[in-house]
């Protein structure tokens, strides 16, 4: 016989919230259960809640298991099926005026209290549970063993604490946007105008959905701003920090050097760009887009050096710390540069293009090309040859490589397709003669030839151009090294070269010969490799060695002569006399002709024999390193160096500003002003 429960008023539940079938109590009152019992029932943080009705006064009418853990099938509300059986056996309590309504959550720590405070009538026995569940429901009980062990391999412990609960300052804090004037707002739209910038993406990517979707879950109190706050304040104001910064960067070089270059956008507008290359007081490269401004004025010589100069002008460059400007063969960027009196040297790249193509100048060469591209174009616009391609590949063992199309502004794409057209041969007579329609395409034998012995003679000049079109590395002094290389070795006829491979190679080497005659270019190549530790005299030859030492004397004698100023003697505190060491009794006096009585041309000379005395340099060591290391003992030709080191070998770099401009006029964003279409690719390069 089981006594009535305490008798306390249950709590009220909000009208119109009770479930069907229960009265407007509340069904929640948690039994506290012995802790060894239940962990060895099922080892999870638990909590077995008994809801008593009012018209039933026994204390587990109806046992509701909370999170389904333990075999429930998802159920978190309502009786579980595995106890309902269960129920029927429990004794019946007799009625009691009300029933109890005190809540209690298990847990070991405070479980003495829970019994003290429930009465004994309430408190299950687990063990019975236990017995009920091996006989009556074997399957459920297995599943429930089966969750436990797998819990016990897990680590998960019914002593595991709970979520601590958010604040209700947390919650709100939490849901409010940042404000604009906060430092979190301002790093974030920060980075999306770096990554707009950068990437150079349009300016309503920050209105897609997905753009939303990502920023939201990221962090969802930051609000987004418009396009129009991107495109009128936020990379307006990331431009002009960057200029300034530049600006008080330039203003602290000696010496720099230039490239400049022509180019037309999909919109057919045209553009000038300009970029500077100098050595940083750390001895490292740098490289700078200074600006691509819209240029639709006639392209003639007289406006390009006058744009030249407003350009230098407004970046605050002096004319006389141009050291040399590099530029393609174009008549009227030549004619720029005799007005303006600039140094001028010309793209590698672009004479050794035309070099090749002068080269390759004969009939049989003409007709071998022509048949070479009438056949890449068969499988260029054929997916059906090109599936036959990759079958006839594998049946044949052949690299599964795509044919390559000639690039007319790129010799080293008509070599690539030459070379890539002999590899596949078999592959491609075999797919072109199975058609009919494509059988007279087939490259004959003299074709083949032809081919054969033109890319002998230029496939080992084809690395050279991509070579020296660096801008993070010395390129200017490998021009002279490099011309001496294609004259004794890779140019030079040998045994097994056929008629038309000599001719070719002769042809390129002359054509390089005449180009690099000029005197005044022949004399500024000369004091680069003199400057590069690497080389030195190595390839300059000894008609013109003194010329040279003797314009490094004259240009570091005016650089000297601009820097001295009035020297003060400084009163030197005479130190006490110091005990003689050993040492001290074996130094050799000083020279009666000290250098302080030299004059400066004379420690110039002396300097500059020094360095031209010193040990051999390994070709893979990096100038730049070895004047970083050497400058305190080559203080004057360290200037020197700084100014003809920095010079780029090609045009390349303002080649590459119009590939980001190409990313940036995309046929999406053709109506873009043409200074927005400045401001992104400076943005671009320098950011």
């Amino acid at each position: 016989m089981a006594p009535s429960p305490r008798s306390l008023e249950p709590p009220r539940v909000a009208p119109g919230r009770e479930k069907a079938g229960t009265e407007k109590y509340s069904s929640s009152w948690f039994v506290a259960l012995p802790g060894a019992a239940l962990s060895s029932l099922i080892r999870l943080p638990q909590v077995i809640e008994v809801g008593l009705s009012r018209y039933l006064k026994d204390v587990a009418a109806v046992i509701r298991w909370k999170s389904c853990a333990a075999g429930c099938d998802g159920q978190s509300d309502g009786e579980i099926p595995l106890f309902q059986s269960f129920r029927s056996t429990l004794p019946t309590a007799q009625p009691s005026a009300t029933p109890p309504t005190a809540a209690y959550s298990y847990t070991n720590n405070n479980m003495a209290e829970r019994e003290q405070l429930l009465p004994k009538e309430m408190l299950i026995d687990v063990s019975s549970v236990e017995l009920h569940l091996k006989r009556k429901h074997a399957a459920e009980w297995e599943k429930c063993r089966q969750l436990r062990s797998e819990n016990d391999s897990s680590g998960v412990s019914a002593s595991t604490p709970l979520a601590k609960q958010t604040t209700l300052q947390q919650s709100f804090s939490s849901s409010v946007p940042y404000e604009k004037s906060g430092a979190r707002w301002k790093a974030i739209t920060e980075a999306i105008t770096l990554y707009i910038d950068t990437d150079m993406l349009p300016v309503y990517s920050v209105e897609k959905r997905g753009f939303n979707n990502l920023l939201k879950v990221l962090d969802a109190r930051y609000t987004v701003p418009s396009r129009k706050y991107f495109s009128d304040v936020a990379l307006p104001q990331l431009y002009n920090n960057t200029r300034q910064k530049i600006i008080s960067e330039l203003k602290g070089i000696d010496f720099y050097a230039a490239t400049t270059d022509l180019w037309s956008s999909r919109t057919m507008q045209p553009y000038m760009c300009l970029t500077v290359h100098y050595v940083s007081e750390s001895w490292e490269m740098r490289s700078v887009c200074l600006q691509t401004s819209y240029f639709p004025q006639d392209h003639t010589g007289q406006t390009i050096a006058q744009e030249l100069k407003d350009a230098l002008n407004s970046w605050g460059l002096s004319e006389e710390r141009l050291s040399c400007m590099t530029t393609d063969s174009g008549s009227n960027v030549i004619r720029a540069m005799k007005d303006n009196n600039w140094p001028n040297l010309k793209c590698f790249g672009h004479r050794l293009h035309n070099a090749v193509v002068n080269g390759v100048k004969d009939e049989r060469i003409d007709r071998a090309i022509g048949v070479c591209k009438k056949a890449v174009s068969a499988f260029s616009y054929s997916w059906k040859k090109r599936r036959d391609m990759a079958e006839v590949q594998a049946e044949l063992g052949l690299p599964p490589h795509q044919l390559v199309t000639e690039s007319l502004t790129r010799w080293g794409s008509r070599q690539k397709m030459i070379d890539r057209l002999l590899e596949q041969e078999r592959a491609i007579v075999r797919v072109l003669g199975a058609d009919k329609k494509t059988r007279h395409l087939v490259p004959t034998w003299q074709d083949l030839e032809v081919l054969d012995a033109t890319n002998k003679a230029i496939k080992p000049l084809q690395d050279f151009t991509d070579a020296l079109s660096g801008e993070s590395y010395v390129s200017v002094s490998y021009i002279k090294p490099v011309l001496h290389l294609f004259k004794t070795s890779l140019l030079q006829r040998e045994e097994k070269d056929v008629d038309l491979t000599a001719t070719i190679k002769r042809n390129i080497m002359c054509y390089l010969e005449q180009k690099y005659s000029d005197p005044e270019n022949d004399e500024l190549l000369d004091m680069a490799s003199l400057m590069d530790p690497r080389f030195r005299t190595t390839y300059i030859t000894l008609d013109k060695l003194d010329i040279v030492k003797k314009r490094a004397v004259t240009e570091l004698s005016a650089l000297c002569s601009e820097e001295e100023g009035p020297t003060v003697q400084m009163c030197q505190e005479e130190s006490p006399p110091k005990k003689k060491t050993l040492a001290a009794f074996f130094k050799k006096a000083a020279p009666a002709a000290s250098l302080s009585h030299q004059s400066t041309k004379e420690k110039i000379e002396a300097e500059l024999t020094s360095y031209l005395l010193g040990p051999e340099v390994d070709p893979d060591t990096n100038p730049l390193e070895w004047w970083k290391q050497h400058q305190p003992n080559f203080t004057r030709l360290s200037h020197l160096a700084k100014k003809y080191l920095a010079i780029p070998a090609t045009s390349a770099p303002s080649e590459r500003v119009f590939s980001v401009g190409g990313g940036i006029v995309t046929c999406n964003r053709t109506c873009l002003k043409p200074a927005v279409v400045d401001r992104l690719i400076f943005l671009a390069k320098n950011v």
